[in-house]
């Protein structure tokens, strides 16, 4: 009955990413999930982007963000506690971004907490002319910016390397 339950919440718990996409789960180290919501991410400091072009992996142009509107991830993470014994533990962790259609992208934990990267990686509640695309998540500075642009951000896990 136990896994029907934990089956049942998971399937709802989908579902309702695909119906809203106006929250995202992030899953910490310990396997409790906290849910963020569009009105969550209002609360934390904004960082306005005029415009972004999104390139692929060849670097070829995509398409232009613009007036966008986001939140650091390395903020939002910031609240998840880890409980290791040695800050130094920390460098063993990565943070895997799921869209919706199963799209990830990996960050390393040192790659938003210790370099200047996580000064630019953004969550995204809405996009100027992408309402469509629900949470997304934005690396600004990389090469190929649309290697690590994740639409319909469903799931944020944290996790230690094995």
């Amino acid at each position: 009955m136990k896994n029907l339950t934990l089956s049942a919440a998971f399937l709802f718990t989908t579902f309702s990413f695909a119906q809203s996409a106006k929250s995202i789960g992030i899953i910490a180290p310990d396997h409790r999930e906290i849910t963020v919501t569009a009105a969550d991410l209002a609360k934390y400091t904004k960082h306005k982007l005029d415009s972004v072009q999104i390139t692929n992996h060849l670097k070829e142009y995509k398409s232009t963000l613009k007036n966008v509107n986001g939140v650091l991830l390395r903020d939002v993470l910031s609240k998840i506690s880890f409980n290791e014994k040695s800050p130094k533990v920390l460098s063993e962790y990565y943070i895997t971004c799921i869209a919706e259609d199963g799209y990830r992208v990996v960050f390393s934990w040192n790659e938003i907490f210790n370099t200047s990267v996580g000064d630019h990686v953004l969550i995204i509640p809405e996009v100027e002319g992408r309402p469509k695309d629900g949470i997304s998540t934005l690396s600004p500075t990389d090469f190929a910016t649309g290697r690590r642009y994740v639409k319909m951000l469903k799931t944020i896990v944290l996790k230690k390397a094995d």
